[in-house]
């Protein structure tokens, strides 16, 4: 039995019936209903859920996106990616200016259903910073590069990600990036881990990493303004844009960008821009404050910056 957040027509935003491509709130929430076609992509397919059955067609089709492709893992046959063409209906006063041609997205862990164990193990992966290691990530690296080599337009293609998702957008990004290759990238809630915090030494950079919450380059919240209660704090949300490109910050002097996403090799991570959005409206619980149906609300509380590392 599918739930309300599964549903487009209960839970998805109905209001944007002509998205405008230069709108900030615009893309983001399109981004976010993208990642979750891929969620209900993989729950349509364990629950055979099919024709008119089929929930996650709603979440691409309602902004004029088509399903050009499903990334699937090799290991557990789950559906962990989608690849969407934005193609608008010539009777729609879309404002193309600015919009994707291509959005290549993926899902985070379902802690649900069959897809749960494969899920958790690239979790683990995260942690050990193996994530490149994996098949998973492979088949998505294949796609984007793919997806690139085929269209070619770089400022049209897009990808973006949830919680392990994001992980794997960023990964991804950061990968075509050493080749010169620029992608924006929407990363939403992306995970970050606590033992690196604690090497950071000013404390205003650790606390904008805390409200951050679940922001995995933990650093870009370094100029973040504020000291909100504790309780709040592990309440809030966080997503990013990024345009993932080939400047190096490393980890010294200022700039604390490699944080926590880092592969213990690597020194550099490849950062020159980044639009952060913290949500400021507490959530009741953890689950809700990481969630991704609350990035397309029209009625957030958002606080952004963006920053420019050059």
């Amino acid at each position: 039995m599918s739930s309300e957040k599964e549903n487009f027509d209960l839970s998805g935003p109905l209001h944007l019936t002509c998205v405008d491509w230069t709108n900030v709130d615009h893309r983001r929430s399109v981004a976010a209903c993208l990642v979750q076609g891929v969620y209900i992509l993989e729950r349509d397919r364990q629950d055979n859920r099919q024709g008119s059955q089929a929930l996650a067609p709603s979440w691409w089709e309602f902004f004029q996106f088509r399903l050009h492709t499903r990334l699937v893992d090799d290991a557990d046959h789950s559906i962990f990616g989608a690849i969407y063409e934005f193609i608008p209906a010539s009777n729609c006063n879309h404002l193309k200016n600015g919009s994707p041609h291509f959005v290549i997205a993926f899902r985070g862990t379902l802690t649900k259903g069959e897809a749960f164990v494969r899920d958790f193990q690239l979790d683990v992966h995260v942690i050990r910073n193996g994530l490149h290691q994996t098949s998973r990530f492979e088949i998505a690296m294949q796609a984007v590069r793919n997806t690139v080599a085929e269209f070619g337009n770089l400022n049209n293609i897009w990808l973006a990600g949830h919680s392990l998702g994001a992980s794997m957008a960023m990964l991804a990004g950061k990968t075509m990036a050493k080749t010169g290759v620029l992608l924006e990238a929407f990363l939403f809630n992306p995970p970050f881990f606590s033992a690196p915090i604690e090497r950071i030494k000013d404390k205003k950079v650790k606390l904008g990493i805390r409200i951050a919450g679940s922001f995995l380059a933990a650093g870009l919240a370094v100029a973040l303004k504020g000291s909100p209660p504790a309780e709040e704090s592990n309440r809030r949300s966080v997503c990013s844009f990024v345009r993932v490109g080939p400047v190096s910050v490393c980890t010294s002097g200022r700039s604390h960008l490699l944080g926590v996403f880092r592969n213990q090799k690597i020194r550099c991570i490849l950062i020159p821009s980044a639009n952060l959005v913290v949500n400021l409206v507490p959530a009741q619980d953890f689950k809700q404050a990481h969630g991704i149906h609350q990035w397309w609300r029209p009625d957030l509380n958002l606080q952004s910056k963006v920053y420019n590392y050059r």
